[in-house]
């Protein structure tokens, strides 16, 4: 038999969980903590008595999302919680909800998914620079610009899901097989790369120069 304190947990998760689903979908500012109540079969009273306010249901909403993406609950306190793209690979892999959600939260620019934003940055800038060392990663130029965009390429469907869905043909853009879809295409570019030669690269570098010149 559960004790009351696990009965309590549960009604805990369970509100989370339905957040997660209306703030992901809908918005925090459109949706009500009546409404969380609602859908995760508890009291307006029990809501408040767990998180005091609809601020304070979004901030565990954020601590619960960031851990999964870090690698799991209570991964939060971890001083090098990636050592790899673990974080992206479980972004990747988490359930529909939790990617619309943080896609909400990168558009809402919180200052939670900015300091996750920052730590996949850097955490992929190193893994990365292994992969030089160990020559399965080509050196780049400028390798904390190289990161940064590696990371916004990956997370772009979050935020362009509609439009994404749209030129996909798909309904559901989180969907595990768009998703593994998109995936792919992503690797491809990355791996395979898109020109055949350098002509564009030398166009950009020649814009370069004459600007530089002026």
């Amino acid at each position: 038999m559960r004790s009351d304190n696990d009965a309590d947990l549960t009604a805990r998760a369970r509100i989370r969980n339905a957040a997660l689903e209306l703030f992901g979908a809908e918005g925090v500012g459109r949706v009500s903590l009546r409404a969380v109540a609602a859908r995760a079969g508890v009291s307006h009273a029990l809501v408040l008595h767990h998180f005091g306010t609809k601020e304070g249901l979004r901030k565990e909403c954020d601590a619960y999302v960031i851990a999964l993406v870090r690698g799991g609950p209570g991964m939060e306190t971890l001083d090098d919680p990636l050592d790899d793209t673990a974080g992206l690979g479980a972004l990747l892999e988490a359930g529909a909800g939790v990617r619309r959600y943080l896609a909400r939260a990168f558009l809402d620019g919180t200052p939670e998914a900015a300091a996750l934003f920052d730590e996949l940055v850097e955490t992929t800038g190193r893994w990365l620079e292994q992969g030089v060392r160990e020559g399965w990663a080509q050196p780049g130029e400028d390798p904390r610009a190289r990161a940064a965009i590696y990371v916004t390429w990956l997370l772009a469907p979050l935020a362009f899901g509609e439009h994404l869905s749209r030129a996909l043909g798909v309904t559901d853009l989180h969907d595990t097989d768009a998703t593994l879809r998109y995936s792919r295409a992503a690797v491809e570019l990355f791996t395979r790369g898109v020109f055949t030669d350098e002509r564009a690269l030398d166009a950009w570098d020649a814009v370069r120069e004459q600007r530089r010149s002026r």
